[in-house]
């Protein structure tokens, strides 16, 4: 009897410490996706392995899309919100709107409206910014790259002013193709990330 009560109040434990966990959403293309790589080495799987090690009781969705624009995650983003009630949106969208030209203030636009949208659904808001290659030109990469901040400012967020900080045009810590960081530099993604994430969970 003394045994079937241990058992049962250590399922009843579990169900509320399962009860109890949120949930960080993250809404991305392929840096997040973890294209070309085992998924178990991208920075997101990483995250959910600190999370563990770290005590904090938040169940990490992937909704990241490899090749996804701001206007994707844009339309796709109710839909994820109404299903997973997330308390912490991490929004890595922007890289594949820069380099198909795209105007930045439609991506101000698109990534304004995911914030203001996560934020109506109760949840804490991570922006990760993004930078260009010098070769799309000096105004167009400056007027990208402050797309961000200006987000961030405006709808009073917190923000990653460049997600791929000691990462981006190191070739050794990036994929064959030049764009898509491997798997060496991962853990340098997830570093770049924490400090501005942490304070939020």
């Amino acid at each position: 009897m003394r045994v079937w009560l241990l058992s049962a109040g250590l399922a009843l434990y579990c169900l509320a410490q399962t009860a109890m966990a949120g949930t960080l959403l993250i809404v991305g293309d392929s840096i997040s996706a973890g294209f070309g790589l085992d998924t178990r080495q991208g920075w997101v799987s990483l995250l959910e392995q600190r999370l563990k090690s770290s005590g904090y009781p938040l169940k990490v969705v992937n909704a990241s899309i490899s090749g996804d624009t701001s206007a994707g995650g844009k339309a796709r983003l109710p839909a994820l919100l109404a299903e997973h009630k997330p308390e912490v949106v991490v929004l890595e969208l922007g890289g594949n709107d820069g380099l198909r030209g795209q105007a930045p203030t439609q991506l101000r636009q698109n990534l304004a409206a995911m914030v203001d949208q996560s934020k109506t659904a109760g949840a804490k808001v991570l922006l990760l910014g993004m930078r260009l290659p010098p070769n799309y030109g000096e105004r167009y990469t400056t007027a990208f790259a402050e797309t961000y901040s200006q987000v961030a400012k405006q709808n009073d967020v917190a923000l990653v002013p460049f997600f791929l900080e000691g990462v981006g045009g190191v070739p050794e810590l990036m994929q064959a193709d030049g764009i898509h960081p491997g798997p060496g530099a991962q853990k340098q993604l997830l570093e770049n990330a924490w400090p501005t994430l942490k304070p939020l969970l």
